[in-house]
């Protein structure tokens, strides 16, 4: 059996992190990191933004490795014993730790049909077979209208791919933005020349001739060289609940990101934690969170209690746009929308019984700290209070 102080289970941003976070304490600990893909520690944004427009491969490599944690990969633990701390992984190798890190992320949600045609877009593996497809195919489909979704269109697109996105909903982020504003990025998109199939459900994928050919719920057909899908995760939970480690909507974390149990911790998409600005347990799967909690985590782990109170913000690109958002930006909320240019340069506010819980720095920049501070305020303010309350840089 291996023994290590520090043991970290996963091999995505969070468990990087993490190493980052005990070094700054613990300069010599052991640190072994096991996760469950065969490539080392890197950025995901880049896979659907950077790589897309030309920024270098070497790029996305993260610093586990140098800063002296040992590297299992390719192997995936399959048994927890908090009481005994130690693991079990599928190769039969078993290890015995002081402090464990639970960052297990999440396994993408798959359609029931298609099979190994549709590229559910998540990995370096998947940036990579979608990459070399695009190097020889035309015609692309793109199922989900979110992140990975608008992302991987646009960066097709701007590849000189033909693309079309279906979705059920009537716009692209329709649970995000404002009506409007999502009716908006659908005429974007089909001035880009991406065919925005808005209100559509595939219902099935068949491969013939070498191509295949989706059929929707309302009988469109299409017929495509390459399947990308991107409708979202859930988080790999079935470790730690197989341990007994209290969970929820995610692997529930106290203010030191510890579990149930003391001395073992959780970060990264998997984690559930109380943001004290928003007076509520969230799980964000987005990278400032991973790279954040993953931080805190480690350094707790290395004896230095350091509360997380951070409320993430993320960003995404959409052709020449792109975006900040802190808080919950959840377009049943009541919206006021603050507007240098409509739809170009704004702030778009999220509010809930007079409370900002979220806010949308559209083509703005600059104001990520300005916009937390607001969330973490307890004033209520009328929609009107807001008009230029944070500028337009």
């Amino acid at each position: 059996m291996h023994s290590a102080k520090y043991l970290i289970i996963g091999g995505g941003m969070a468990a990087d992190s993490a190493v980052q976070g005990i070094r700054k304490i613990d300069a010599t600990g052991e640190i072994v990191l096991i996760g469950a893909e065969s490539h080392a520690p890197y950025n995901r944004p880049p896979l659907s933004k950077g790589l897309w427009k030309g920024d270098a491969v070497e790029s996305i490599w993260r610093t586990a490795a140098p800063q002296g944690a040992e590297l299992r990969l390719g192997r995936k633990i399959v048994q927890l014993n908090p009481q005994e701390k130690k693991v079990t992984d599928d190769q039969g190798a078993a290890y015995s730790f002081e402090k464990l890190l639970i960052a297990t992320g999440g396994t993408v949600n798959q359609l029931p049909f298609g099979g190994g045609d549709i590229i559910y877009f998540r990995t370096f593996d998947d940036y990579q077979r979608l990459r070399k497809l695009a190097d020889s195919g035309n015609t692309f489909a793109v199922i989900g209208g979110g992140f990975i979704g608008w992302e991987i269109a646009a960066a097709l697109a701007m590849s000189g791919r033909k693309v079309t996105m279906f979705f059920p909903q009537p716009a692209l982020g329709t649970r995000m933005f404002p009506h409007a504003l999502a009716m908006f990025l659908n005429e974007l998109y089909r001035q880009k020349g991406v065919e925005v199939a808005a209100g559509e459900t595939v219902a099935s994928i068949e491969r013939a001739n070498g191509t295949l050919k989706l059929k929707t719920t309302g009988g469109r057909t299409a017929q495509v060289d390459g399947v990308v899908a991107g409708i979202g995760i859930r988080p790999n939970l079935e470790l730690a609940q197989a341990a007994g480690l209290k969970t929820n909507n995610g692997l529930v974390v106290n203010q030191h990101l510890q579990t149930s149990h003391p001395d073992i911790s959780g970060a990264g998409d998997v984690a559930e934690f109380f943001n004290p600005a928003l007076k509520k347990r969230m799980r964000v799967e987005h990278e400032d969170a991973a790279n954040s909690m993953g931080e805190t985590a480690g350094s707790n782990m290395a004896g230095e209690p350091v509360a997380y109170d951070h409320l993430p913000f993320f960003y995404s690109d959409l052709f020449d746009l792109g975006f900040e958002a802190v808080g919950e930006i959840d377009s049943g909320l009541q919206v006021f929308e603050d507007w240098k240019e409509p739809f170009r340069e704004g702030v778009v506010y999220y509010l809930d019984q007079g409370r900002v819980r979220g806010v949308l720095l559209w083509n703005t920049w600059g104001q990520v700290d300005h916009a937390r501070e607001l969330i973490g305020q307890s004033k209520e303010f009328k929609p009107s209070d807001l008009k230029g309350r944070l500028p337009v840089a």
